[in-house]
């Protein structure tokens, strides 16, 4: 039964112990319906799914943490290095330099069947220059660390001894006990008018009247926590996932409904890149470019694929550690 009670902090799960390293919080075993039949086609059907406990991370990896790991080992993300032409074929020569996907907003209406209307492969973008040269983090070191991609976040996570979760493991904990909702907090959007999440609100892509306080990304921790005390699983930025893209849920597959995995590498092309084929992961969590008239996904059940070779600056991720 769908539930609009957000559990106190008295009614925490309790842990199975102390957490692996700081600002990780307990998400118990349980079932709950995954995905929806009633919003994008991608994420039906709904289904039961039981999933293990495990400990995750409270907030998203920030600037501050992924600083820390870069120069304990010298990392150099996938948007750092220049690509190469024979993984690319037929590529734009101008297009293979160190480059990342920026949003610019843009100056008018525009073809919403376009997305080149308002994101660019920016030159000399990445996480350290979210919005390209001349820009940087100082000042956001709380804010989530974007422009990573997925082999940048298996690194990360490699080095700091945690796991990047499943689908069904990423959207059982956004629910926060609260199964079948609508968003992590409940089923109505922003009650007595308060803004639960960094979300877009006016008309995408052109007018953003900020009522939630922020034009980009906000500081890990700046909207109320659900019902596990994790902190924006909506909004703010997509969360990467282990899982491989399928455009349906496939219930029966893998490991069946207990701990499932996704579908297969093999599946997750896109049928549309026939010369280039870039598999893909699952996003989770909407970002702060998500908007009711273009990209209502700031809710649990939604999901979207990710080439694992692209990143963008609304994209990180959060780790868990399995018992």
């Amino acid at each position: 039964m769908t539930s609009t009670t957000r559990k106190s902090s008295s009614n925490q799960p309790k842990s199975p112990g102390r957490p692996p390293t700081k600002d990780m919080v307990w998400i118990p075993s349980g079932s709950f319906q995954m995905g929806s039949d009633h919003h994008y086609p991608e994420e039906a059907p709904a289904h039961r799914v039981t999933v293990d406990g495990f400990w995750m991370d409270k907030y998203t990896v920030t600037n501050e943490q992924f600083q820390k790991f870069v120069k304990a080992t010298n990392y150099v993300t996938f948007a750092e290095k220049a690509p190469k032409a024979e993984d690319y074929p037929g590529a734009d020569p101008a297009m293979l330099m160190p480059s990342s996907i920026v949003f610019q907003k843009p100056l008018h209406p525009v073809d919403m069947q376009n997305i080149c209307n308002w994101w660019q492969y920016v030159a000399g973008a990445n996480w350290r220059h979210p919005e390209g040269p001349g820009s940087s983090i100082k000042g956001r070191e709380k804010h989530p660390v974007v422009h990573v991609a997925y082999e940048d976040v298996e690194a990360y996570a490699k080095w700091i001894g945690k796991e990047i979760p499943t689908e069904a493991e990423w959207e059982f904990a956004a629910r926060g006990g609260l199964d079948g909702a609508e968003y992590v907090w409940g089923n109505e959007f922003a009650s007595n008018g308060k803004m639960m999440a960094n979300t877009w609100q006016g008309e995408f892509p052109v007018q953003n009247l900020l009522t939630d306080g922020y034009e980009r990304t906000a500081p890990v921790g700046s909207f109320p926590p659900n019902g596990y005390g994790l902190y924006e699983m909506a909004g703010n930025v997509w969360e990467w996932t282990a899982d491989w893209y399928g455009d349906r849920h496939l219930p029966e597959a893998c490991c069946g409904s207990v701990n499932p995995k996704g579908g297969a590498m093999e599946q997750s092309y896109d049928p549309n890149l026939i010369e280039i084929r870039i598999p893909r992961k699952v996003l989770k969590g909407g970002s702060y470019l998500c908007a009711p008239n273009y990209c209502l996904r700031y809710r649990p059940a939604a999901r979207i694929a990710q080439p694992i070779d692209t990143s963008t600056g609304h994209v990180g991720f959060r780790l868990l550690v399995r018992r």
